[in-house]
């Protein structure tokens, strides 16, 4: 994606968060998720802000059913961070930016 969030599956999950070196936000989302499509613009805007910082990925828990089973998705949106192949935080529902930003900064 060209809005700096990256698509993954569980192919390309390892390499973009697990070993990733820097701080990850994961967004589990669905197409049919109003919520979802609600936070997506700040995702977006957070993932320009943090550029370099941190990395911003997105999971489709309809396309990566086995993603969202291992990490007990249950209910979107879910915004998981890790960090060092850990996740340390996570964030059920729709959220505003401010506390994204806050949260984003107290993990780094």
């Amino acid at each position: 994606m060209s809005n700096g969030v990256i698509s993954v599956n569980l192919e390309s999950w390892d390499n973009e968060v697990i070993k990733s070196p820097n701080l990850v936000m994961v967004d589990f989302w669905a197409s049919w998720c109003g919520p979802c499509k609600m936070i997506a613009p700040t995702v977006e805007e957070l993932a320009k802000e943090y550029a370099g910082k941190a990395k911003f990925v997105k999971v489709n828990t309809d396309e990566n059913t086995e993603l969202a089973t291992r990490y007990k998705i249950r209910g979107i949106p879910t915004l998981m961070f890790f960090k060092n192949g850990e996740e340390i935080d996570r964030i059920t529902g729709a959220v505003q930016k401010a506390p994204l930003k806050t949260k984003l900064d107290s993990l780094l």
